[in-house]
């Protein structure tokens, strides 16, 4: 229990050494840190309750996907009666109505009406585990098939658009380099965003909140503007306004609804500067899909206009001179540098399947969190040095190695959430200095049982070699309770909680191996060094 071979001896203070090299980047200042190799540049974060920064609660609006999901299903519902073998294979529909949250539609020969009925079961989903298709299927009046989204179907599309709003808010905030942001869902239709650092949440809002759905659709010709400023539009159109500062005046176009191509089809986006005018730009590349799909439209449609629609509004409708071929175009407006980079990041994040709405909005200073760091180090450092003072009083030289077990107990933890670049929040400062208090327990058992072999009249060697054998099991199985508890709280938890836990559960982890393995490593070169016949503990 005492013989250290050499390889585990040099194992040991490698560990020990790295834990004091990785820490101290997190104390560097931010203009020496970036001057460090991309290997070394790891450092623990601050969470947004010590750095400052801001603080958003997003809603979804769930009426809007439903609207979405309805004119994705009304899609689906014409796809559907296109047969696959030609128009020998198509299924005649008339009088399709999206009133009430419901397609209802007329099938002309009833003779189809069970095959339409089938086309269309194919179309919908099961929703999850509960037995029941996403869109009921009903057949009324004999020849009208009416299909109705189910609760089961609305709360797993909810439930998905939520997780896909997630990921591409992560994405969209990533992009704007800051560190650590937290991303979370809140109940069903909420998502909690928190960006520690970041002093404009207006940026972060305007970010955020743009569900950044492009897409490029023809301009109707053949309405009558006079019809159209009175609500007016041919079938197969409608009303688009113009974005604030487009359209030269004019307050709409009137659009073809079928979209020509969309957003999902670009491959990249980029923030840019016009040729000739030299105003911020938005460059934007199409997959070879879209690319085929764009000169295709463009080709057959010359001389006549286009339009690009972003979030519902139109951003501009030039006329197509001449096919684009390529894949590229450019998305111009009355762009800034930031929001033109702002919306080249929303288009390559993807577009949010729902819209997202600020409820709630808290920007935290970083006066605050200053004060949090000092007073959680003024509490850190008392519980520190009261506990240095405690074990070198109460049992000497042993106590000497749990203080400096102590120390680099301290070191790994921070090594460590810097290895993760870990966020550090007030709940973490909390579990770090617990863990302080915590790291000494398997000490005081070790020695405590040393002492106990003492006074049985154990040899110095034998003392020492039984106290941390018989101990070891009890340290052992208490930190074991002591890290399930830890994954509970993470498990279940959310942001602070799970930081908590995540900083409980690193110091659990390295006041083991200080506080067993490295105060024993000292104890047994210092035992075979000396040989002392008697120890005062």
């Amino acid at each position: 229990m005492l013989d250290f071979p050499r390889w585990k001896t040099i194992g040991i203070s490698i560990i020990l050494l790295l834990g004091i090299l990785f820490t101290i980047p997190s104390f560097l200042p931010e203009k020496t840190f970036d001057k460090l190799p991309s290997f070394a540049q790891m450092k623990v974060n601050l969470g947004l309750d010590l750095a400052g920064g801001s603080h958003l609660l997003l809603e979804a609006d769930v009426s809007d996907l439903q609207k979405t999901q309805l004119a994705n299903m009304e899609k689906t519902v014409r796809a559907a009666m296109r047969g696959e073998r030609g128009p020998d294979d198509d299924i005649a529909i008339g009088e399709l109505s999206t009133a009430g949250g419901k397609i209802s539609f007329l099938v002309r020969d009833q003779t189809k009406l069970d095959e339409a009925r089938d086309r269309l079961f194919n179309e919908t989903r099961g929703a999850g585990l509960t037995g029941q298709r996403d869109w009921n299927i009903d057949v009324v009046d004999t020849t009208r098939l009416v299909l109705t989204p189910t609760a089961a179907g609305q709360k797993q599309a909810i439930a998905n658009a939520m997780d896909t709003a997630r990921d591409i808010i992560d994405k969209r905030v990533n992009a704007l380099g800051t560190r650590e942001p937290t991303i979370i869902r809140q109940g069903d239709d909420r998502v909690v965003v928190q960006v520690p650092g970041l002093q404009d949440p207006q940026q972060l809002k305007d970010l955020i909140g743009k569900t950044a759905r492009l897409e490029f659709r023809m301009v109707d010709a053949n309405a009558d503007p006079n019809e159209a400023a009175a609500g007016r539009v041919p079938v197969g159109s409608e009303i688009v306004p113009y974005a604030d500062g487009a359209g030269a005046g004019a307050p709409f176009e009137v659009l073809r609804r079928q979209v020509m191509i969309s957003g999902e089809q670009l491959l990249d986006a980029k923030q840019g500067y016009d040729g000739q005018s030299g105003q911020p730009v938005v460059n934007i590349r199409f997959d070879s899909g879209g690319s085929a799909t764009f000169a295709k439209v463009t080709a057959q449609n010359v001389g006549k206009r286009f339009a690009m629609v972003l979030d519902g509004r139109v951003l501009s409708a030039p006329s197509i001179n001449e096919p684009i071929l390529g894949g590229s175009a450019q998305i111009s407006g009355s762009f800034s540098v930031a929001t033109a980079n702002n919306l080249a990041i929303s288009l390559r994040s993807g577009a949010l399947p729902v819209k997202m709405t600020v409820v709630e909005e808290r920007t935290v200073t970083p006066e605050l969190g200053a004060d949090s760091i000092r007073k959680g180090a003024i509490a850190g450092i008392i519980a520190t040095v009261s506990v240095l003072v405690l074990m070198l009083i109460v049992y000497g030289r042993f106590g000497v190695y749990a203080c400096l077990a102590l120390f680099f107990n301290v070191f790994l933890i921070i090594a460590i959430m810097a290895g993760f670049n870990a966020t550090l929040t007030l709940p973490g400062i909390a579990g770090f200095v617990l863990t302080i208090g915590a790291a000494v327990d398997a000490n005081v058992l070790i020695n405590e049982r040393i002492r106990e072999e003492l006074k049985r009249g154990r040899r110095v060697f034998q003392a020492v070699e039984l106290g941390y054998s018989e101990a070891s099991r009890a340290i052992f199985d208490a930190n074991v309770t002591n890290v399930i508890a830890a994954s509970l709280m993470f498990w279940f938890g959310t942001g602070p909680i799970k930081g908590f836990a995540v900083v409980l559960t690193i110091g659990i982890v390295t006041s083991v191996f200080t506080a067993v393995t490295v105060t024993r490593l000292f104890a047994a070169r210092w035992l075979h060094a000396k040989r002392p016949a008697t120890i005062n503990i």
